[in-house]
């Protein structure tokens, strides 16, 4: 692997034990974000900012699910000075929480707000710039030009903000880098950080800290990228270690949202990163607050955990993906997607009906086997092998003295302990696995065993800090340059499906983000009825695909890259996003951004495949790629429209097409 080989304390305080990166307190109305105090959940409201009441009755509800921040989006002057009421009517209602203005393209709003609102958040790719998508070749003397405009348009809002103790937000978003940031630094982690580090250099010359930094993406990977790299830019350049937003943007919606907001808020926070939390929804944002609770719950008993050797150096660059190098066993590593293995070891008996719960059907009048997007590559047996034919391309995983006794062992491969392996004197020519806990004491001999061509590990842990655990283990790998395929096994009790689904996307999604692992198995608890049983087969077999999606590893549905919604946005939100999804939900891999207005437009869903953005009252803007391809469609005959461009791009199944 061509790694670059990074300081083990380069984005955080340490890789191996929990410690919560030290930051500069900032004081938000009654919250303080940073220094010693509790991470912050927040979030932002929907309705129009116009309307006052219905502003108000929403800010309530978010604050009765545990928002203990609020964002209001103030697009304009008018909006900034309702402010002034929202929060008058809050206060007579006996709420005061802080509240926050989300402000785009217009300074003067931001100027308003910040002599009213305890917060304001700017976004440095259009708060002095405007995107016309345009590749600008800039000198060292017009560049610096460029940078004495944006101190001239950006220093009196830091003015106010430090008359009127008003905290700022500089946040930075993927999809909204500026022209001058693109065609400098394309776009990168390392664009996002320097857009905001511009406006940051300025706020220290005028001997402003209170500020908070975010570097949101609708891409988990690329989010937890330039959030390392801005964390290392700050200590590089000296700066003061400021208080991070954490946040993955257009999320979407359901179990995709979860999963995906898990994958790029909990990888961070595993690592102590993150002094104040927003998970983006596509739903009423009261829905939002509880989620990001329990992601930052997570950690409030993170120590004392088992210890994980210490690391000297990072075998990876941490700050851009690439996939860890293995050797191709059968269909795992080498140039596969990863694969997930379904654990059905806790069934009494296996039966053909069981296998729907992992997306293979059979259908008896046609005698045929079919699959949907959840379809196992594999399933775990243990001692209890199945006694029919599986589909085709379905396998079998065995406990080794099972498997050794068989006579057809046909597309059905051992799983070996380390002492069956030491011991054993038979093993499958093309595949074997075994199973490795990295909470065990192995000797060097167990790195000598590994140098098998045909064996894939399974890789294991208990540790409460389990995906620094597995990822501690995966640089040993790394470092000694073995190549071997791992599967990641992960045990879960459910008794919460969201706090499960949360957990399993922050400790697997955060191997992915690393370029770990070549599959996944997420094991099945027991004591529980063959209904339950099964219940919960399936919900962890749909969970490792969606994970291995929101690590942007293995695409198997379409990806809806949507935003939580504000009272900028044009349409219903929710429902436009069901539409379309009900149309469209069988395009396995092509990714559409359901936008609800322009600040959420193209730059928003930057790598989504089509866009669907709100553009007026009832007009939509239809997008291929970052093209326009249709404005001001009526928003009755807007998805028609999107499908015949899906259509004309050759991208379009028939849905009867498709098997179920």
């Amino acid at each position: 692997m061509d790694s670059v080989i990074q300081s083990a304390k380069t984005y955080c305080n340490s890789l191996v034990v929990y410690q919560r990166r030290k930051t500069l307190p900032v004081q938000v109305g009654n919250v303080v974000i940073g220094g010693e105090n509790p991470i912050v959940v927040q979030s932002m409201t929907t309705v129009d900012t116009m309307d006052t009441q219905g502003s108000v009755e929403q800010v309530l509800r978010m604050v009765a699910a545990g928002c203990e921040l609020v964002r209001i989006t103030a697009p304009s002057l008018k909006e900034a000075e309702n402010l002034r009421n929202i929060k008058s009517e809050l206060q007579k209602r006996g709420c005061h929480v802080p509240l926050v203005a989300d402000i785009h393209f217009t300074p003067n709003a931001a100027e308003l707000a910040a002599q009213i609102v305890e917060k304001v958040r700017i976004n440095p790719g259009n708060y002095a710039d405007k995107k016309k998508f345009e590749n600008i070749t800039y000198t060292d003397e017009t560049y610096q030009a460029e940078l004495d405009r944006i101190r001239e348009r950006f220093t009196p809002l830091v003015e106010l903000c430090k008359k009127h103790g008003t905290a700022m937000r500089i946040g930075t978003n993927h999809g909204s880098l500026s022209d001058r940031i693109m065609s400098r630094y394309g776009d990168t982690a390392l664009g996002m950080v320097e857009s905001a580090l511009e406006f940051l250099r300025i706020c220290e010359d005028m001997d402003y800290d209170q500020i908070v930094l975010s570097m949101k993406s609708s891409n988990a990977q690329v989010m937890v990228e330039a959030y390392r790299l801005l964390v290392q830019k700050l200590e590089e350049e000296g700066l003061k270690p400021y208080p991070l937003h954490l946040g993955v943007t257009e999320a979407g919606e359901a179990e995709d949202g979860r999963i995906k907001s898990a994958v790029g808020i909990g990888t961070l926070l595993e690592d102590g990163l993150g002094d104040t939390v927003r998970v983006s929804l596509t739903e009423e944002p009261e829905f939002e607050a509880p989620v990001a609770q329990k992601l930052v719950d997570r950690y409030k008993n993170r120590t004392p955990h088992a210890l994980i050797p210490a690391i000297e150096k990072i075998p990876i660059d941490p700050f851009l993906y690439q996939k860890r190098k293995s050797r191709e066993v059968l269909n795992f590593g080498g140039d596969n997607v990863p694969r997930v293995i379904a654990d059905l070891s806790e069934l009494p008996k296996i039966g053909i009906k069981d296998l729907k719960a992992i997306g293979h059907y059979y259908l008896p009048e046609p005698d045929k086997w079919t699959m949907n997007d959840h379809g196992a590559d594999y399933l775990y047996s243990g001692t209890k092998p199945v006694d029919f034919m599986l589909p085709n391309g379905l396998r079998e995983l065995i406990d080794f003295p099972i498997w050794q006794g068989l006579s057809n062992q046909n597309n059905k491969y051992p799983v070996y302990t380390v002492q069956q392996l030491e011991e054993a004197s038979d093993c499958d020519e093309a595949l074997n696995f075994l199973r490795l806990s990295v909470d065990d004491n192995y000797s060097n001999d167990i790195f000598d065993l590994l140098e098998v061509d045909n064996l894939v590990v399974l890789l294991e842990t208990e540790n409460a800090h389990a995906m620094p655990a597995l990822r501690r283990f995966f640089f040993t790998l790394t470092e000694r340059g073995i190549q071997t395929p791992v599967v990641v096994v992960r045990n879960y009790k459910i008794t919460d499906e969201e706090t499960f689904l949360i957990h399993a996307s922050t400790d697997v999604g955060g191997l992915l983000v690393d370029g770990f692992g070549d599959g996944v198995m997420l094991e099945v608890q027991n004591d529980m009825p063959r209904e339950k049983l099964l219940e919960d087969i399936k919900l962890k077999n749909a969970t490792a695909f969606g994970i291995l999606q929101a690590g942007r590893t293995r695409m198997t549905k379409t990806e809806y890259i949507s935003c939580p919604s504000c009272g900028r946005t044009l349409f219903d939100l929710q429902e436009t996003t069901a539409k379309i999804r009900k149309r469209t939900d069988h395009l396995k891999g092509v990714k559409i951004g359901i936008m609800g207005c322009i600040v959420n437009g193209p730059g928003e869903m930057a790598d989504a495949d089509y866009g669907y953005v709100g553009s007026g009252k009832g007009k939509i803007t239809l997008y291929k790629g970052q093209e326009v391809m249709k404005r001001g469609v009526p928003s009755e005959q807007a998805v028609d429209e999107l499908i015949e461009i899906i259509r004309e791009d050759g991208k379009w199944m028939d849905p009867t097409q498709v098997e179920a």
